[in-house]
């Protein structure tokens, strides 16, 4: 009895030794997991709803847009209408985007770089027309038809 002891407790322990192992090489998040920066620099805003507007060519877009702010938003800058919340100068915010998509091309809205160069202005109109700290527009969604 005591021969089996001497054989099953080094297994036992090499078991326990080889599951602590793993766990810290495979499951265990990575040390510097926590001091990560952040991908997203800033707050996400959607607007809604989405813009449809008139192109030039005789057809209609239809482009759902988010705001990346500098910072969130506060209470004093937000009005809640019904369940979704929005920006205090949505309407503003909302006639520069729908001035700027209206008229622009369908090429405008499906091209990558004509769309990139129609978001840099949409972005360059917002910070000269609105209060809100705005970094970036993103397209989140664009259906042409």
């Amino acid at each position: 009895m005591k021969g089996k002891m001497k054989l099953i407790l080094p297994i036992v322990l090499l078991l326990a030794l080889a599951g602590g192992a793993a766990y810290k090489f495979v499951l265990a998040k990575p040390a510097n997991a926590a001091a990560a920066k952040p991908k997203v620099n800033g707050s996400l805003f959607a607007l809604t709803p989405e813009f449809v507007v008139n192109l030039s060519d005789n057809h209609y877009g239809k482009v759902t847009v988010a705001l990346l702010l500098k910072q969130a938003p506060t209470a004093s800058e937000l009005s809640v209408t019904a369940t979704t919340p929005t920006l205090t100068e949505d309407p503003m915010i909302r006639s520069v985007i729908t001035n700027d998509l209206t008229g622009a091309t369908t090429n405008d809205l499906i091209g990558r770089s004509q769309r990139t160069a129609l978001r840099t202005k949409i972005l360059h109109d917002l910070q000269a027309a609105t209060d809100v700290g705005v970094k970036g527009v993103l397209f989140t969604d664009v259906v042409v038809q």
